[in-house]
């Protein structure tokens, strides 16, 4: 059997719309909303937010069981927030993982940070409009709230345009500034980006006390007084799990897994692996599913796109950046390509881009206007 997302499950690409519908007060949030937040927090899970209910009491106390969303594939920040922010799968706006081949140079784009050095424009690379691009085509104001250093950033050109940005140094910071937005601007759409769980994940671990920490600071910065008639949503781009380093897979210079493979993109929880003759894929791939040893799925393209991994729909461009092999990692295993020059990754604990429940069930809660 394929891997896929499970059918009929409510997806981060409904949230756009339902932001929009209730600024015009025709939403199945609740009431309508003068104005409305969108607040991510990087890597938060629904089974992580469960699991540490005692550390997030204002987080856990909006959860009510069916508050529980699906990201979309793969379960990585560049996909994920892209689908978030545009209300498209995948397999429409391009995003279509951490790192791809670009198909007109053939050198892999960063689509996190690498946008500016690899020499690609985000604003062309994804051509959907953004859920900020609609709500001023409507005459509402729109805002996006991050870390400054997010203000110029390629991947910020292909997710927050038609938002005017603002910078905030801690997650306190950032919401409270997201609220006042909110609040002085009727009918603003504010969306206010926290990526301080992620970031402690991937170094710590999601059961560490540094994780647990930042989960506590965030959950303090939405304890706070929301104002009237501003509708707040809370949700997340993925969850993570924590990866022994016994569960690390190298395929180093020497593994047969190299051969007739030109380059391996993607991260150590999805893999796209692009060949030198893309003809043989169907042999390559037969080595990879010995080769992995059942930790991890190996899916050609026309495989990944056809069981729609990648959305109902994908388009010619995305498909080009692809790998010629989709290699998503199962259970708690990471694979990592050993001939590759940058090893830092192996140096993560908490990682995320594949199809466990723990990387694609994230919650949405709602507060303010929308709570129940």
């Amino acid at each position: 059997m394929l891997p896929a997302i499970p059918p009929g499950t409510r997806s981060v690409t409904g949230v756009a719309h339902d932001l929009l519908a209730a600024l015009d007060g025709r939403s199945a949030l609740g009431a309508p909303a003068r104005s409305v937040v969108l607040v991510v927090i990087d890597g938060l899970g629904a089974i992580q937010l469960r699991a540490h209910a005692g550390h997030a009491r204002t987080l856990a106390g909006a959860m009510a069981k069916k508050d529980v969303i699906s990201t979309v594939f793969p379960s990585t920040t560049a996909a994920a927030l892209t689908s978030l922010l545009t209300g498209a799968d995948p397999g429409r706006h391009g995003l279509v993982g951490y790192a791809v081949r670009d198909p007109a140079t053939g050198t892999v784009v960063n689509q996190l940070s690498g946008w500016e050095s690899a020499g690609v424009d985000g604003s062309a690379w994804q051509a959907e409009p953004t859920v900020f691009e609609r709500a001023r085509a409507a005459g509402r104001p729109a805002f996006a709230v991050g870390l400054p250093e997010y203000a110029h950033s390629g991947f910020s050109a292909a997710t927050l345009r038609g938002a005017e940005f603002r910078g905030g140094r801690s997650a306190v910071e950032r919401v409270a500034l997201a609220l006042a937005l909110a609040e002085e601007n009727d009918g603003a759409l504010v969306y206010c980006y926290l990526p301080e769980a992620d970031k402690a994940g991937h170094r710590h671990g999601v059961d560490s006390g540094a994780w647990v920490a930042a989960l506590e600071d965030l959950d303090a910065a939405l304890t706070v007084r929301i104002p009237d008639g501003v509708g707040v949503l809370v949700t997340a781009d993925h969850g993570m799990v924590d990866v022994p380093v016994h569960r690390h897979l190298v395929i180093d210079e020497r593994s047969p897994l190299q051969r007739g493979v030109a380059l391996i993109a993607g991260e150590p929880r999805m893999l796209h692996v692009y060949l030198d003759d893309p003809a043989d894929v169907l042999q390559v791939a037969e080595e990879w599913i010995r080769g992995t040893e059942g930790a991890a799925d190996v899916l050609t393209r026309d495989q990944a796109t056809a069981g729609g991994l990648y959305g109902p729909e994908v388009t010619p461009e995305a498909a080009s950046r692809i790998g010629d092999l989709v290699v998503p990692a199962r259970g708690q295993w990471a694979l990592y390509d050993g001939a590759a020059e940058d090893q830092r990754s192996q140096g993560m604990i908490g990682q995320h881009g594949a199809l466990t429940p723990e990387e694609l069930r994230v919650p949405l809660l709602r507060l303010g206007a929308f709570a129940r």
